[in-house]
């Protein structure tokens, strides 16, 4: 029997080994504590041209692009769980460090990389404004795997400022790409440029995120599985129209996804789940497709100046970006020394290095190169820390629980009950108490207590103890009124 050798069957086989070997790898990578994104990365150079898989892959506009629609969705997985509850003490904060911090890596980072580099001052904060933000992608899912928690307002804040961080850096470097094709190009109209679309994303992502929870509850799909169809398009719609009205594409999902996410919309708790889902099968095609493109043998030219540039970007750029960003706020300088060490880079700045590449920018090579190293350094050293620099900053709290609630709930859109996760924090004045004793609203019922590996069916003389996940109904007024008895915080 012959062998079916057609390009599209081969692609599709191909492709699948390449998953199911990083679903495999992510798995040993958390027994060995290595990060799922590096092992990602590997196997991808691994399987490139220049690997034992021997595949030759240079598509730059087909990376570009792929990378874009996964950096959407994944931005808007992320903002569908930030809880604007606990984001609106760390607004400020994350808007410094996601546009003042971006600044400030840039400058100093392009400074690096003009005397290690010897490359033009232009080049230079090119490379600069490439590596300066930290990855959505990469914080989501590295705080995840380590399970980690962190005390006071630190991971609402590394999870905020990653989130919307993306916009500035884009739009310094299609400016910078700009320039560097352009040199007498006039500096004004690419500050307005840049403003611009700052505005106009945020603006659009607020006004369509709501007419996106209007239209959810109204459009009365015939099947529930097309509301994943819809929440899909609205992404692909929110990022495509901002990004044809000159706006910021990235900022205006994040924004929407942020409104969703705390809003009451029909068959939320499902949607959430399908869109992480979403989120970690680009997460993993994206890191595959970005080790492909990758030559192995071009990073070794450049890697003593890389690395000089990596230590620079991790020891000096971002800490003094974060205690610059971060000057005016009461946070601990622990919790600031934590911000700046958690500042991981990940598939943003390759994606980011095939914008000067596409513009046959000369030297654009050099960059994608060097950036793909300094992702490379990110993740290794700062990646596999965490829990350990966490420690010795003593700003490890209890742990993130990976653990899903067995029961779901499906609001209607009316708004007047929901199902919410709340976790007993160790300082919290129920610790030790049966619930009869609480006095809860009776409007607030406790329907489920996860304890470790255990779920147990909550009763009267049930006593409390620190770590506890409770699973509550009830109307909203009521729950709130639970919070604020309880201390504790949301799963």
């Amino acid at each position: 029997m012959s062998l079916n050798t057609d390009p599209t069957t081969l692609a599709l086989l191909i492709g699948g080994t390449l998953l199911l070997l990083s679903l495999f790898a992510s798995k040993l990578g958390g027994r060995l504590g290595l990060p799922g994104l590096l092992l990602f990365l590997i196997i991808g150079m691994l399987a490139g041209s220049e690997g034992p898989g021997g595949i030759a892959f240079d598509d730059y506009a087909l990376t570009q692009f792929v990378g874009t629609v996964a950096l959407a969705f994944i931005l808007f997985n992320g903002g569908l769980e930030t809880s604007w509850r606990t984001t609106r003490p760390v607004l400020w904060p994350g808007v410094s460090l996601a546009t003042l911090g971006v600044l400030i890596t840039t400058s100093i980072v392009g400074a690096a990389a003009h005397y290690f580099l010897n490359v033009p001052w232009v080049l230079a904060l090119l490379l600069g404004a490439v590596v300066a933000p930290t990855d959505a992608s990469a914080v989501f899912s590295v705080l995840k795997e380590h399970a980690l928690g962190l005390k006071g307002q630190i991971r609402p804040l590394l999870e905020f400022e990653s989130g919307i961080n993306d916009p500035t850096a884009v739009a310094l470097v299609i400016g910078l790409t700009e320039l560097a094709g352009h040199p007498h190009l006039p500096l004004l109209p690419l500050l307005r440029s840049f403003v611009q679309e700052l505005g106009l994303g945020g603006l659009l992502g607020f006004g369509l995120g709501h007419l996106g929870v209007r239209l959810l509850n109204r459009v009365n799909l015939p099947l529930d599985g097309l509301y994943y169809v819809l929440t899909a398009a609205l992404v692909t719609v929110i990022y495509g129209l901002t990004a044809l009205l000159h706006g910021s594409g990235f900022l205006a999902v994040y924004v929407a996804a942020v409104v969703l996410g705390n809003s009451d919309f029909i068959h939320k708790r499902t949607l959430r789940l399908f869109h992480e889902g979403l989120s970690y099968l680009f997460e993993v095609v994206m890191f595959l497709l970005l080790g492909l493109l990758v030559f192995p043998a071009q990073l070794l030219k450049v890697a003593l100046p890389a690395l000089l540039v990596s230590l620079v970007l991790v020891v000096i750029a971002r800490p003094v970006a974060v205690f610059i960003g971060l000057a005016t706020t009461r946070m601990p300088a622990a919790h600031k020394a934590m911000v700046a060490w958690v500042g991981l880079r990940g598939a943003v700045p390759i994606i980011l290095a095939t914008f000067p590449v596409l513009a046959k920018v000369e030297g654009a090579q050099t960059v994608f190169n060097v950036a793909f190293f300094l992702v490379l350094v990110s993740i290794l050293v700062q990646g596999t820390s965490l829990p350990l620099v966490a420690r010795l900053l003593n700003v490890k709290a209890l742990p993130v629980s990976p653990h899903t609630m067995p029961l779901e709930y499906t609001p209607t859109g009316a708004g007047k009950n929901d199902l919410v996760e709340l976790t007993l924090s160790p300082g919290s004045s129920v610790v030790g108490r049966r619930i009869v004793e609480l006095h809860l609203p009776a409007e607030a019922l406790i329907v489920l207590l996860r304890r470790g590996e255990e779920y147990l069916i909550p009763r009267g003389n049930t006593r409390l103890q620190a770590g506890d996940v409770l699973q509550l109904l009830g109307g909203k007024p009521f729950l709130d009124e639970v919070r604020k008895r309880t201390l504790t915080q949301e799963s």
